[in-house]
């Protein structure tokens, strides 16, 4: 059983060095790195350990023949020449896959077929029978590999990718695979800080690969005793008495190392994965040792059972399958602060697609590499967390330089602006009762950013796209500025001041959800309360420059019925309850915010006995309405896709045809507020000459929002008396 052999292990491309090192372990001599895999020699032991074992390989080839070939009679001539009775038995199934590079055979599934006919006469020939073809899980699986001229057939001793373990029957669409979520563990070290007993978490699990593996790894249990076929069984030169052998020693490890998994932990926002990631981790034997939760994000905390430092490891959206690549910046950011404050001291991994978003978390990155999650080419970032907090107070402490003596000239000029804003409108917000009102609206040209502040407690950075001459790099440089300054300015903490970049939106992009923490805080206007989300959605759930708008609702609503359409978290309806209305109909397309507005409203006492929640398309509830208000409230997106039988709502071309639907609902007398965001809208007088229209924009826009005075444009609007 000594014989040596050559085989070649395949991989990932990224993971060779990894897998040499696994072969090294299993007893192997590395002959040759190559791309995407690694040629050996060993034993049969080694082959047997390697499909046994490996945790980062795909398949284990014995390589039959190697040969040039120019077309597919050479390729069939080459393949008969191996001796495949000392290969295969003509009464096992076999299968054969191929793979063409630069190949004049242009297709694998003909070039497969040239092999599978060469066996099969090969076999007529010597026996008068052949073996038949399994395609799902032949006893012996043959591979073509074709690159260029030069072809090798090949036996797959693994019979499939070894990454496909058995204990997971089905992953979300942004799994990684079992040997991706390998290589993940080995880069950050997880080994080690198992061994001394550090913790792992996953606050993103999904179906619960990365937490399994982690098990896995730390408690030396083999990734193959969950498989119950190899490619090796159908191999005449397989040694059933050896291959029990090393199950058993594995079966026997696996014994002893279950009692040194150290504690791991799978969390998930999505209820929905969790039953799935629970079946995985039983497949895996791993109940009681592995635990999966739903838990928001936010609600992530360093559990006292666990002793010294851990490891988190996250797979987060990129935005090519799961968001939009700008709009998750604010969720890499929360999750940059949220982890350094809850779990310092502790490694964290994580792997995106792109390496702008592992720096959005505003930690800086001891070690990135390369690899692949499926097809989607990402980098892996590792850190170390440290305590962002204690951090903030020590550099307070210890630095006493002057701020001013600290920053360029322009990053200075910047300071001064935001200082002089706040200082001047926290006067006015307070004689006006204000408690969230914006401090700065890309005052400068060279800082493009607006600046809210919420109850002197919160604070929203909002990125404005920069101009096509600016690069995103020095734009990027600029919001890096903003940020490290804004603690002190504000004298916030900086997980307390987020950042949002904000893009010409399409669609339903502005209310699209981009992060997934679930946490709210409670603003006030004027008397009522509001739930605010500042890292979910684009808009923090309150437009402030609506205020006014808000206020003159209240104050023409007593004893009316009043509708508030496009309701969106039902901030003007909270106004209209509290002005006296006599009812309240909310209509929003979107049953997120439907529920938001009734949490509003029950925020601040009022049940729904009189306040009605409408989730529909507003175009298609005012063609059905019946009903009759005395006071309609109509701020509609710029644009969005509809639901009705028209495709697209555009604010400019549909706005003759919602005005009016509206104003059908109009008691005799009733008045509509009709407002909007487009900054180039007009407003068709002569097409609505049935109806008198005052515009009250001047009068709607508040002292923190003159520099930008056409951020909204508002109308009073009554049907004509006859």
């Amino acid at each position: 059983m000594s014989t040596e052999h050559e085989f070649f292990a395949t991989c990932p491309l990224f993971l060779e060095d990894l897998l040499v090192s696994e072969l090294e372990s299993f007893g192997a001599e590395p002959l040759k790195q190559q791309k995407a895999g690694v040629s050996f020699k060993g034993s049969l032991e080694t082959a047997y350990r390697t499909c046994l074992w490996s945790r980062i390989a795909n398949r284990v080839l014995l390589p039959l023949r190697e040969f040039s070939i120019e077309d597919k009679d050479q390729l069939y001539r080459g393949a008969s020449l191996i001796r495949w009775e000392n290969v295969i038995s003509a009464e096992e199934t076999f299968a054969v896959s191929a793979s063409l590079t630069r190949s004049p055979l242009k297709n694998e599934q003909h070039a497969a077929l040239v092999v599978k006919d060469a066996v099969a006469d090969y076999f007529r020939n010597l026996t008068g029978s052949r073996p038949d073809v399994d395609r799902n899980q032949p006893r012996a699986l043959i591979n073509l590999h074709v690159h260029g001229t030069d072809a090798v057939v090949s036996l797959d001793l693994s019979g499939e990718s070894l990454h496909r373990r058995g204990y997971r029957l089905e992953g979300s669409s942004a799994s990684l695979k079992e040997n991706t979520a390998a290589a993940l563990l080995y880069r950050s070290g997880w080994p080690a800080i198992a061994a001394e007993g550090g913790a792992f978490v996953d606050p993103m699990c999904g179906s619960a690969t990365l937490p399994i593996e982690a098990a896995l790894m730390a408690g030396d249990i083999a990734p193959g005793l969950y498989r119950s076929y190899f490619g090796f069984y159908g191999w005449m030169k397989h040694d059933p008495d050896l291959w029990e052998d090393l199950w058993d020693e594995a079966e026997q490890r696996r014994e002893k190392g279950m009692n040194r998994i150290p504690p791991v932990t799978g969390y998930d926002q999505d209820g929905k994965v969790i039953p799935r990631a629970l079946e995985n981790i039983g497949r895996a034997g791993l109940n009681g040792i592995v635990h999966a939760e739903k838990r928001e994000l936010n609600a992530l905390r360093l559990n006292e059972s666990w002793r010294g430092s851990g490891l988190i490891a996250v797979n987060p959206p990129y935005g090519e399958r799961l968001g939009d690549v700008e709009n998750l910046r604010s969720l890499y950011r929360s999750m940059g602060d949220l982890f350094s404050m809850r779990f310092p001291g502790w490694k964290m991994t994580m792997i995106t697609s792109n390496e702008e978003l592992s720096k959005s978390t505003g930690l800086r990155a001891e070690k990135v590499n390369s690899i692949y999650n499926g097809p989607i080419k990402c980098v892996l970032a590792r850190f170390t967390l440290k305590d962002a907090e204690a951090d903030i107070g020590k550099k307070t402490a210890v630095n006493e330089t002057p701020l001013e003596e600290r920053v360029s000239p322009a990053l200075l000029a910047f300071v001064n602006r935001v200082k002089k804003r706040k200082k001047h409108l926290a006067k006015w917000a307070k004689r006006e009762g204000i408690s969230c009102y914006r401090i700065y609206d890309a005052d400068l040209p060279d800082y493009n950013v607006a600046i809210d502040l919420y109850e002197d407690k919160w604070a929203l950075v909002q990125e404005y796209a920069p101009p096509g001459e600016i690069e995103q790099e020095k734009a990027d440089g600029r919001i890096r500025e903003i940020m490290t300054v804004l603690p002190e300015v504000l004298n916030l903490q900086r997980s307390d001041i987020f950042l949002k970049t904000r893009r010409k939106q399409k669609g339903k992009a502005q209310y699209s959800r981009v992060a997934l923490t679930g946490k709210r805080e409670v603003v006030h206007e004027w008397g009522s309360r509001f739930w605010v989300n500042f890292t979910d959605y684009l808009d923090t759930g309150i437009f402030l420059d609506h205020r006014i708008v808000r206020s003159m609702i209240r104050d023409m609503s007593r004893g009316k019925k009043f509708l508030n359409l496009f309701c969106y978290t039902g901030t003007a309806t909270v106004h209209a309850a509290a002005g006296g209305a006599k009812s309240t109909v909310s209509v929003d397309a979107s049953k997120t915010y439907t529920d938001w507005a009734r949490d509003n409203m029950a925020l601040n006492g009022f049940g729904d006995r009189k306040h009605k929640y409408v989730k529909d398309d507003c175009f298609d509830f005012l063609k059905n309405s019946k009903d009759r208000f005395d006071l309609i409230f109509l701020d509609p997106p710029t644009f969005s896709n509809s639901k009705s039988s028209r495709s697209t709502f555009d604010i400019q071309r549909d706005h003759v045809s919602l005005i009016k639907l509206a104003a059908a609902r109009l008691e005799r007398g009733g008045i509509l507020i009709f407002s909007n965001n487009f900054r180039k809208f007009k407003l068709d007088e002569k097409a609505l000459d049935k109806f008198t229209m005052e515009e009250i924009s001047e009068k709607t826009i508040s002292e923190d929002f003159q520099r930008n005075s056409r951020i909204h444009r508002s109308w009073k609007i009554q049907v004509k008396e006859v």
